[in-house]
């Protein structure tokens, strides 16, 4: 009969042979990989399309 302690044994090594931690990990580096290009697109590209929105704004009120 197994014991308290091998059944905690055989149960934790049972759940950490799963993928679903790896997957969990690539899926969260991807989502902070894309924040961090959207971040740089908006900081090098802000000024000009503020501009450009401010000249099309100011053109479609005249």
């Amino acid at each position: 009969m197994l014991t308290t302690y091998e059944f905690a044994s055989a149960w934790l090594q049972a759940r950490c042979k799963t993928d679903r931690g790896a997957s969990l990990v690539e899926y969260a580096l991807l989502v902070a990989l894309i924040a961090v290009v959207c971040i740089i697109a908006v900081t090098f590209l802000g000024k000009s399309a503020s501009s450009k929105f401010s000249s099309v704004g100011s053109a479609v009120a005249s």
